[in-house]
């Protein structure tokens, strides 16, 4: 495990020797690696959490009892959120065809 952190470390300065190299100052350098470290600790913690659910199919039951409860709990937001969603999706694939047929319109009338 030491090993492979202290490899992460150096694959991490290389990259920010690539990075400063790009002409991105040291600020945009941090930021970038910190949220690299964020995001790979996150995974890291979650491929932890997981491998341990997964041995105890009680903990994996309790859990999707708990999931269950809270999704009928919550069951008319979470059907209002879908169908607000869907009723957006639905005006933006309305609004994109009516753009298409101005400019195919137009494409035929400078055609013309």
């Amino acid at each position: 495990m030491a090993h492979n952190h202290s490899k992460h470390i150096a694959t991490t300065a290389h990259h920010a020797k690539n990075l400063a190299h790009l002409g991105l100052d040291k600020h945009e350098v941090s930021s970038t690696l910190i949220k690299g470290a964020v995001m790979s600790a996150g995974a890291q913690t979650g491929k932890s959490i997981m491998s341990k659910i997964v041995k105890h199919p009680l903990l994996l039951v309790g859990i999707g009892m708990v999931a269950g409860y809270y999704a009928h709990k919550h069951r008319k937001d979470i059907i209002g959120s879908v169908n607000s969603a869907t009723g957006k999706g639905k005006d933006f694939v309305l609004q994109q065809k009516e753009n298409l047929e101005d400019l195919v319109a137009e494409s035929k009338e400078d055609q013309e």
